[in-house]
C-alpha cells in the first residue's frame, strides 16, 4: 500500500473521534462530558486515586482533571479525602451518585467494546491488541529519541 501513512494516521484519527463521541452518547443525561466520565470510570475501577493519578490514566493534563474533579465534586459525583495541603495529591473517591453513574458507565463500554468486537474472535482480539500496544510502544521510542 503505497499511502500507508495517510491510511494509518486517517484511521486512527477517525477512531479517536469516534471513541470521543462513544464517550458522549448519553452522558447529555448526567451532565458529562468526555474527561468527567473518563475519571469516573477509571475511579470505578480503582476505587480511589489522586489527581495525578487520573492524569496518566486518562491521558489529560492536570488543568483538564482538576476542572473535571471540581465539577464531579460539585456535583455529588466523588470526593476528596484530602490529607495534604495540595489536593493534587489527595485521593479522590466516588459518592454513592458516582458509583451509580459509573457503574452505568462500564455497562455502556462492556456493550459498545462487544459491538465492535463482534467480527473478531477472542484469539484475533488478542493479537489485534498486542499489535496496537507493539505499535504504541515503537511510536514511544521514536518520540524518546
Amino acid at each position: 500500500m503505497s499511502n500507508r501513512i495517510e491510511c494509518f494516521t486517517t484511521i486512527i484519527s477517525k477512531i479517536q473521534r469516534n471513541i470521543k463521541k462513544v464517550k458522549n452518547i448519553d452522558m447529555h443525561e448526567y451532565n458529562l462530558k468526555g474527561a468527567q466520565v473518563a475519571c469516573l470510570y477509571y475511579l470505578y475501577i480503582h476505587e480511589s486515586l489522586t489527581s495525578k493519578e487520573l492524569c496518566e490514566k486518562c491521558e489529560e493534563d492536570k488543568a483538564t482533571i482538576s476542572r473535571s474533579l471540581e465539577y464531579l465534586e460539585e456535583n455529588d459525583y466523588v470526593l476528596c479525602n484530602s490529607k495534604y495541603n495540595k489536593r493534587y495529591n489527595s485521593p479522590f473517591s466516588l459518592t454513592e451518585k458516582g458509583l451509580v453513574v459509573s457503574k452505568k458507565i462500564e455497562e455502556k463500554i462492556n456493550l459498545i467494546l462487544d459491538e465492535v468486537g463482534l467480527f473478531l474472535n477472542k484469539d484475533e482480539r488478542d493479537k489485534f491488541y498486542q499489535n496496537l500496544i507493539k505499535i504504541n510502544e515503537v511510536l514511544e521510542k521514536i518520540n524518546n529519541k
